[in-house]
């Protein structure tokens, strides 16, 4: 009788213990507009072996993942870049930070009529996405590619009517980001987002007949990140997901889900409020 009571008694301790366990288990929910491969996965697992739960909030549009951040929905966001964020919490007065890097995806020139930009020819039709970020950052690419020239005062939002000089009277057709492939067949160029890019079947390294360079100071603006709270940007826990994101694993998982198309940025803290005072 009591070799059972024992036995009954450390059952029960097991299951109290166990249920300890998970209880002590931390929930981290994390807002994307996709799941962007394999390297969701590769955090998961290793924020698993830590005793934190990676919970993934998928979100239909740009708009929503900030607001659901700054009203606590959830505890982090990672889908947009500096230039994205920083507008964003400007126009809508929110308290976010941001507290790591991820990838740089750069915007590529793809075309079905011509082989390379120095090709485009006079009054060729140039599509570009017409958000208003990255209508500027294409209008940037093409002026990088000696195609048109900007106004000075030009920032990161400028538009069209910026256009100092445009030689050849290339047309600019802006149209919705995921609409940006679809016109390939009907215009001289288009400018497409990088995972817009790969939805459509195209290779975001080897397709592009121009791309962003990656290494530029012009570039620092659009390298993508994760967002909390301002109040939460010191988050032990928040940092460690930031490190699991940038293991070897998930990076390998990155540059093989892009084909190599977007470039893992690990920037330091001093770097990145460097860049988000100069956004300011």
């Amino acid at each position: 009788m009591k070799r059972i009571l024992l036995l009954v008694l450390s059952a029960l301790l097991v299951l109290a213990a166990c249920g300890n366990k998970e209880k002590e288990q931390k929930t981290i929910k994390i807002g994307v507009t996709g799941v962007d491969g394999k390297v969701w996965n590769v955090v998961k697992k290793k924020a698993e072996q830590d005793g934190i739960k990676v919970e993934l909030v998928e979100f239909q549009d740009y708009t929503a993942p900030n607001n659901a951040l700054n009203e606590g929905d959830i505890d982090l966001n990672a889908f947009q870049h500096f230039a994205f964020l920083d507008q964003f919490k400007k126009d809508h007065n929110l308290d976010l930070s941001v507290i790591g890097t991820t990838v740089f995806a750069p915007l590529g020139a793809y075309s079905d009529k011509i082989k390379d930009i120095k090709d485009l020819k006079k009054g060729d039709t140039v599509a570009i996405p017409n958000d208003v970020t990255n209508q500027a950052r294409s209008l940037k690419l093409l002026e990088t590619a000696g195609v048109i020239k900007l106004s000075d005062d030009f920032g990161l939002f400028g538009d069209p009517s910026k256009i100092t000089e445009n030689k050849l009277g290339i047309k600019i057709k802006a149209i919705d980001a995921q609409q940006t492939p679809r016109v390939l067949p009907d215009v001289a160029l288009a400018i497409i987002n990088n995972g817009v890019a790969g939805k459509a079947g195209l290779n975001p390294k080897d397709d592009p007949i121009y791309l962003e360079d990656p290494n530029s100071a012009a570039a620092k603006p659009y390298i993508n990140v994760i967002a909390s709270k301002t109040s939460e940007k010191n988050n032990k826990d928040y940092k460690k997901i930031v490190e699991y994101y940038h293991s070897d694993e998930a990076v390998k998982a990155i540059e093989k889900d892009s084909n190599d198309g977007e470039i893992v940025k690990k920037l330091s803290q001093k770097e990145i409020d460097d860049i988000e005072k100069s956004l300011k």
